[in-house]
């Protein structure tokens, strides 16, 4: 019996649901996260070394492309962290692990995570 596999699977089509959305998000925020920490620790280095220091760290925040990669830095590591709050939250009991538990939290995930973004975006600027 011969079975009947997909010939082309059309990756556009797939509509996932919202909370592998918000966990293959908190997946890239992570690496995003741990990445530029180097980059982040460089830039602090460089602030506390000396005055000219801070000012050389200061000059390099001015610039509207740089403040536009910290506030996108500062919207991946608020959504990593609410998102791993929403996730210990789960492990420890205080929310049920059932479908629309997690559909529910993924949302509010996604409303803290905006509503901060935009005071991050205040901050930067």
């Amino acid at each position: 019996m011969k079975k009947q596999r997909p010939v082309y699977l059309d990756l556009s089509t797939i509509r996932f649901p919202v909370t592998a959305i918000s966990s293959i998000l908190h997946r890239i925020s992570g690496v995003i996260t741990f990445v530029v920490l180097g980059i982040l620790l460089w830039l602090l280095g460089i602030s506390l070394s000396s005055p000219e220091g801070f000012q050389h760290a200061a000059a390099i925040m001015d610039s509207f492309f740089v403040k536009f990669i910290v506030w996108g830095i500062l919207t991946a590591l608020i959504f990593h962290t609410v998102g791993g709050i929403r996730h210990m939250l789960m492990d420890f009991g205080y929310l049920a692990e059932t479908l629309a538990i997690g559909r529910r939290s993924a949302w509010v995930t996604f409303g803290i995570t905006i509503v901060l973004s935009i005071l991050a975006g205040v901050l930067v600027w």
